[in-house]
């Protein structure tokens, strides 16, 4: 009896950094390696947060297993509170993962529902076809893991988001032991981190950025503002531990780094000397010299603390002449040009800014090419499939997998919605699944497809034109000439003329055989079709043209 193959669909994070989401597919059984949002660009105007799409999922719900999380990051965990609804399946997480997504799904009203469980390294679950076994690797937040998935067709190996740091803040380092023995026991698939796969040699230690945070803190001689992911929880205590050397109080600012720091702290994550943490408002009445501001913003968000701060409009805090700010994060691809004007709005303020590029105030928590050449080696996969990142990224993880020895045809370079068939002797690569993107604003989520978008691009390129046409309800006919107004399309000094003339061509298109059109519907396809031509011709614009009908 011919076995069954093994199904890779990947949902979200291959050729895209964030939203990660990997789907593993046996006979009757699926299990889901992770659920992140991606954080949207800037062109996706008015949008909050991008989640994988799962209709393939929900449509095969009564297979689906479990969701693993790997470790607590927001673009492996924060599309839960979407995806939960939708997907009613456990979800095994890590430890302070469990407590960071507890918090999340309490916040959308969902934690008592859920079925949320915790995982240590070593623990082993069976999960239909599947038996997965966790283990510890290091990455820039605690209690991060991969996976070893023994199937019917083999083992598989995912080494979640890693690096291999021998210093670690929190003393754990990456478990090349068991990923060792499991290359032993024989691995059939490799799925490995690839975000820095184009970095030649070794990523720095934990170490040195701690060394660099002393340093800026010791030599600052007013206040001192410190920036990173709010789920950065090594990197946080860093700043504690500085601060502390430093005789500094500490005020955290930002509702999610705030929520994160808390719960660091009641599961022991984060030592916290008694009396140095402060609210903002005591830290406010403290000299600057005694005061260290942790927050939210290194990535520009809008809504940020520090880029309010940057941009003059924060309820309680300004920036004063000789604040230091540092940055200890580096832009995730497709943020730098934000980040880029929030340095610059701070600097224009008085501050000295300290970021990557001038300083060593941050390392990034994945593995460079060295370590990746040490992952394949001791995994020693028969196939190879780089996940995590953009498609240059996976691309250069391919290629130091062809030089360690992996033959071209056994590595598979896939996108968001490719499907990889495995069996022990061979895999290919043959349909496609929905994959796209699900944005979320405020309480509402649409497809790639949706117009909204779409019609939010079109707005803020070439504005908003509206035109009213008034007509007898008894006879149909024009009771008024059409008016024309718009919003963000010319200065009005322009349009005057230009609207009489819009005017006048959709009095005329509404008249041109003497007879009154009946139907809404055609009429304002006939007004929008009219009033567009005539705007582009004049103008070299398309915007938004919204035909209104009125009867009375």
């Amino acid at each position: 009896m011919a076995t069954a193959s093994l199904r890779l669909i990947p949902l979200g994070g291959l050729g895209e950094v964030g939203k990660n989401m990997m789907a593993l597919e046996y006979g009757h059984d699926i299990v889901v390696i992770d659920c992140g949002v991606l954080f949207p660009e800037e062109e996706m105007l008015g949008v909050d947060l991008v989640i994988p799409d799962i209709s393939y999922l929900i449509e095969r719900q009564k297979k689906v297993r479990a969701i693993l999380i790997t470790h607590g990051h927001e673009d492996h965990t924060g599309a839960l509170p979407y995806v939960l609804p939708q997907l009613k399946v456990p979800v095994y997480a890590p430890r302070l993962a469990h407590g960071l997504i507890s918090v999340k799904l309490k916040e959308h009203r969902l934690l008592e529902e859920a079925d949320l469980r915790m995982v240590t390294p070593g623990d082993t679950i069976e999960l239909g076809a599947f038996r997965v076994e966790y283990f510890r690797v290091c990455h820039s937040i605690p209690d991060a893991m991969g996976l070893i998935i023994k199937t019917p067709v083999g083992t598989v190996v995912h080494s979640g988001d890693f690096k291999i740091d021998h210093t670690p803040v929190d003393g754990n380092t990456t478990d090349l032991t068991r990923i060792a023995q499991a290359g032993a026991e024989g691995v059939l698939l490799l799925l490995s981190d690839s975000t820095y796969a184009e970095l030649p040699g070794y990523t720095p230690s934990e170490q040195v950025v701690g060394e660099a945070l002393d340093q800026a803190v010791g030599e600052a001689t007013g206040r001192v503002l410190v920036t990173t992911f709010a789920s950065l929880i090594s990197r946080i205590q860093q700043v504690i531990d500085a601060a502390e050397h430093h005789r500094r109080k500490v005020a955290v600012v930002g509702r999610s780094m705030e929520q994160n720091v808390e719960i660091s702290r009641k599961m022991d994550y984060l030592r916290i000397p008694r009396g140095l943490l402060v609210g903002v408002r005591e830290a406010k009445k403290l000299p600057p010299e005694r005061v260290v501001l942790v927050t939210t913003g290194s990535q520009g968000e809008p809504t940020s603390a520090l880029v309010r701060m940057a941009n003059r409009d924060h309820r309680d805090l300004q920036v004063m002449p000789g604040d230091t700010v540092i940055l200890s994060a580096s832009p995730v691809p497709g943020n730098e040009t934000v980040v880029g004007r929030t340095i610059d709005n701070l600097l224009r303020q008085g501050a000295r800014v300290l970021y990557e590029r001038v300083a060593t105030v941050h390392v990034h928590g994945h593995a460079s090419q060295e370590e990746l050449k040490m992952m394949l080696n001791l995994a020693r996969p028969r196939f190879f499939v780089p996940v995590h990142g953009e498609y240059r990224h996976l691309s250069a993880h391919a290629s130091l997998a062809y030089e360690v020895g992996i033959p071209d045809s056994n590595i598979f370079i896939l996108e968001d919605g490719d499907v990889l068939e495995l069996t022990p002797t061979g895999g290919k690569v043959g349909e496609s699944v929905p994959a796209g993107h699900i944005y979320v604003d405020g309480l509402s989520t649409w497809g790639t497809g949706n117009p909204v978008l779409r019609d939010r691009k079109v707005l803020a390129g070439d504005g908003i034109v509206t035109v009213i046409v008034v007509r007898d309800k008894a006879t149909g006919q024009l009771a008024s000439p059409p008016k024309v107004v718009s919003s963000g399309f010319l200065e009005p000094e322009e349009t005057h003329d230009l609207f009489q003339r819009v005017s006048s061509a959709v009095e005329k298109a509404l008249t041109s055989d003497g007879k009154p059109r009946s139907g809404g519907r055609l009429t304002r396809a006939k007004v929008k079709e009219t009033a567009s031509k005539l705007l582009y011709k004049e103008t070299g614009r398309r915007p938004m043209i919204i035909p209104v009908t009125i009867e009375v």
